[in-house]
């Protein structure tokens, strides 16, 4: 079965922080370390997007992840009513913003966005390692039997 959380947050600059230490305890509780720069970059890039020129005054944007199996899918959605391009044109070399879904799309595996009946969502994917691999492959093997190689201490 999925997990799934997530949380509303305020039309503030703060916010885009809380929204990094949001996904960062989310994924760490789930065991789920190993993309989390990538995640909280787009975390924080999503956001800044939502806040920008998504959420309305007075109101809240909400972030999302889930897990379904090795699959991360982090969302973020806003009420706005700006319909949003995310193959859209490259930023000028001289603009001092313009670049956030750009890397987004650069780190996460998939991404797209979802119109929803007020504002719309947007989404990354992310295909992680189960910690149980991440512990196998964290440890030396021993070339003979494959198995882990405990450090003596």
């Amino acid at each position: 079965m999925p997990l799934s959380r997530a949380r509303r947050f305020p039309r503030s600059r703060a916010s885009v922080r809380d929204a990094r230490a949001f996904v960062r305890e989310v994924a760490t509780d789930w065991g789920h370390t190993d993309r989390l720069d990538d995640i909280t970059l787009c975390v924080s890039e999503l956001a800044t997007n939502a806040l920008l020129h998504g959420v309305p005054p007075g109101r809240e944007y909400c972030v999302s992840l889930a897990l379904d199996g090795s699959v991360i899918r982090l969302a973020v959605r806003d009420s706005g009513d700006r319909h949003l391009n995310i193959d859209g044109p490259k930023a000028d070399l001289d603009a001092c913003s313009g670049r956030g879904l750009r890397l987004a799309r650069e780190v996460a595996d998939e991404i797209g966005v979802t119109q929803e009946v007020v504002g719309k969502s947007v989404w990354v994917a992310f295909t992680s390692v189960p910690p149980s691999e991440c512990a196998r492959e964290a440890l030396p093997t021993d070339g003979r039997t494959g198995s882990p190689v405990y450090p003596e201490l």
